[in-house]
């Protein structure tokens, strides 16, 4: 009887504490957040790291998990508020202040979408940013990284070191910077800052006052890509993104430095988070007497970058940009005394808008705007002045549909292109373009990614032309260890660029324009392999390219035929001419086809060790109008090296950062354009060494010298370069948090 009311009281004990433990988890305290994380295409996103933090209390305990793969997560956290971010890469991380209340659970979802500024997002070669490995034209990235590591100031000094491009230079520092992207011409590669074209129209950009300021990231496609870009995208397209700021206690940078050639430099940037706004503005100043007489220099750059988020998925955003330099001109110095009056002021200003927003689970649509400006003022008391202004603005609307293994993008453009010149006949010159566009990803499996495209574009001059792109990415091999992942890519494109308005009205000294120029086109094809080694830490590329260029445009004098014969030489009769004027003809042909090589390698995680090669076989095949024996047929491309490259060592350890770089290129053809006979521009080769040391709280001491042994070589023959140039500079940084 006594066991039996033992046993009977035991469990009755054991059944309260069972009930009151229920009751106890019943209540409990905890705060739940829960919810799913998903891309652009509405599909969840695996992975995720959730962490949650007492705000205001850096050494409390972080509580942390990791989404699955369809994007869903959940986190049991005591009551409070709490600082909760979401980050995976390549996405744009997230974070929240939350106050989560005992026993309430609260559900948090929203979409992530990729970080366009991570080097493992490509941005420029499609409709859509898309990770690097599923594009298929081959893009070279620059990151901010490597920038800051390799201190670089200038554009041109950025791209010396990029496989494929080729730069001439008419001076040292302030003369026309002009860039030869995959063997085409300087004018066959189009520009853009944040999305907005500074092309002129029809002409190439002048790199010589472009910084790098407030500039997180450079794409450089190679490839003709008009059926997304329309005119311009000859050879590829070039891209600069601006800094967005990402802390909500701001990030400060202010620097000062100088150097030889009584040379200063100063600068300053803040960014960061307001409520809903994101900001990034900069300034810069530049200014150096050069290495000889009349070779000043004076440089200001202003950058802004601005957004607003309505909502996770309506963003509105506001990019302006303003480049503005005057440089003394001495001329072919080499050949001749050196102008002492000659001076050339530019100025580049860009602005776009963009307003990104989703109206379902798949679609995204895009409206934006961009206006560009650029003058020129070349002021010569001996040979003359000349004014160039340009203005260019268009706005764009385009809508993507977007699935996990499927994308389709529509698009329209209206564009208005405007010039006023001093020595056309026409005081105003005017353009107006439209064009749309589709643009098709397809992942029939993981290993497989396709696009292709095109585009009709209708322009003001030559009429309407369509333009298509096709290439495949295939992952031939998934791996580790030694032989890692192999990926193979091949693209095709066709590029168009359209006339300048000189070549079209004409000029003020009786030669004229032909409004029935054909626009001068590429085709284009690029085949190449990535290949990763021991576990990442060795990737080499070999990219294969072959473009021919089509009506080239040349120009003719045309002289009347002798008698007893009529007419002139070109057979076209203008109302109004003389018996001798100039004329523009589509008359020129032309090839480029080389190979691309890169490298790089990671000794170990404070070392590594990067360099390309270019080999870039290019001919002039027709040149019927020559007017310098350099342009004939047989010859190659103008300033254009079959051999070149570069080779970079960066060790970065504790606090100190140090990056060798050295470039080399082999003689090209060039002319002296003056008579003197001169068409071989010996190659060369420099190097460039940039160290920094971090002080402590957020100052660093840094110093530099380009072109480190003094080298004596031109770019552009007949313009010698500048020589070494040591720079030592303070600068100070708060960095900003969250």
């Amino acid at each position: 009887m006594k066991t039996t009311l033992l046993r009977t009281a035991f469990l009755l004990f054991a059944v309260s504490v069972v009930s009151f433990s229920l009751q106890a988890q019943s209540n409990s305290p905890d705060a739940h957040l829960s919810g799913t994380l998903i891309d652009a295409s509405g599909a969840g996103i695996g992975g995720v790291q959730v962490t949650a933090s007492p705000e205001n209390q850096p050494k409390a305990q972080i509580w942390s998990a990791i989404s699955t793969t369809v994007g869903e997560y959940s986190l049991s956290v005591p009551a409070g508020r709490y600082h909760v971010q979401f980050g995976r890469t390549p996405f744009v991380p997230r974070d929240f202040v939350l106050d989560l209340a005992a026993g309430v659970s609260r559900t948090l979802s929203f979409r992530l979408d990729l970080e366009i500024l991570s080097s493992s997002v490509v941005v420029t070669a499609q409709a859509e940013p898309t990770l690097a490995q599923e594009t298929t034209a081959p893009v070279t990235v620059i990151t901010r990284e490597e920038i800051a590591a390799r201190q670089a100031v200038s554009l041109p000094d950025l791209l010396l070191y990029v496989p494929g491009i080729s730069i001439g230079r008419t001076g040292a520092e302030g003369g026309t910077a002009s860039i030869f992207l995959n063997g085409g011409n300087s004018n066959f590669t189009k520009v853009l800052v944040d999305g907005t074209s500074i092309n002129p129209p029809g002409g190439a950009v002048d790199f010589s006052n472009l910084t790098l300021d407030n500039i997180d990231k450079v794409e450089i496609v190679h490839g003709a890509e008009s059926a997304i870009y329309g005119t311009d995208a000859v050879s590829g397209v070039i891209q600069l993104f601006t800094h967005r700021g990402s802390t909500r206690i701001p990030e400060f940078t202010v620097f000062g430095e100088g150097g030889t050639f009584s040379s200063g430099r100063g600068g300053a940037q803040l960014s960061g988070l307001l409520g809903a706004c994101d900001y990034s503005a900069a300034a810069s100043y530049l200014q150096t007497d050069g290495q000889g007489p009349n070779d000043d220099f004076l440089n200001r750059t202003l950058s802004g970058n601005f957004g607003y988020a309505f909502s996770d998925t309506n963003q509105l955003r506001l990019m302006l940009r303003n480049n503005d330099s005057i440089a003394g001109i001495p001329g072919q110095t080499p050949f001749e005394p050196p102008n002492l009056g000659q001076r050339y002021l530019q100025h580049i200003f860009s602005a776009g808008a963009r307003w990104v927003f989703a109206t379902g689970r798949h679609w995204r649509p895009e409206i934006s705007a961009g206006e560009s400006y650029t003058r020129q003022n070349n002021d010569d008391p001996v040979n003359g002045n000349s004014r160039f202004q340009y203005n260019r603005a268009n706005a764009s609307a385009q809508s993507s549909y977007l699935l996990s293994n499927f994308g389709v993008t529509a698009g329209y453009q209206y564009e208005v292109e405007n010039a006023f010149l001093t020595f056309i006949n026409v005081p105003h010159a005017r353009r107006n373009n439209q064009a749309g566009f589709l643009d098709f990803r397809y992942r029939p499996h993981r290993r497989v990614s396709l696009n292709f495209g095109g585009r009709a574009e209708a322009n003001a001059n030559f009429g309407t032309r369509v333009v298509p792109r096709a290439g495949a990415a295939l992952v031939l091999r998934y791996g580790k260890g030694f032989w890692g992942d192999t990926l193979y890519r091949v693209f095709y494109g066709q590029g168009i660029k359209e006339p300048r308005f000189d070549q079209i009205y004409g000029d003020n000294f009786g030669d004229f324009g032909n409004p029935s120029l054909k626009p001068e086109e590429s085709k284009t094809w690029t085949t190449g392999i990535d290949q990763k080694l021991l576990n990442d830490r060795v990737r080499l590329s070999t990219e294969y390219f072959s473009s021919r260029f089509y009506d080239i445009v040349s120009f003719e004098f045309c002289t009347p035929n002798p008698p007893p014969a009529t007419g002139n030489t070109c057979n076209i009769t203008i109302p109004g001419a003389g018996p001798d004027f100039g004329y523009y003809f589509n008359t020129d042909l032309a090839r480029a086809r080389g190979v691309n090589l890169t490298g790089e390698t990671r000794f170990t995680r404070w070392l590594n060790l990067a360099g390309n090669y270019t080999y870039d076989d290019t001919r002039i095949l027709k040149a019927p109008n020559a007017f310098d024996p350099t342009e004939t047929a047989g010859n190659r491309l103008l300033r254009r090296p079959a051999n070149s490259g570069s080779l970079t060592l960066n060790a970065a350890f504790r606090r100190v950062n140090f990056a060798l770089a050295g470039y080399f290129t082999s003689a090209r053809t060039d002319s002296d354009f003056l008579g003197l006979g001169f068409t071989r521009n010996p190659g060369y080769a420099r190097f460039d060494i940039a160290t920094r040391y971090d002080i402590g709280r957020g100052v660093s001491l840094y110093a530099r010298a380009a072109n480190l042994f003094d080298k004596q070589y031109q770019d552009a023959l007949g313009y010698p370069a500048l020589g070494r140039d040591f720079r030592l500079g303070l600068k100070y940084r708060f960095a900003g948090r969250n």
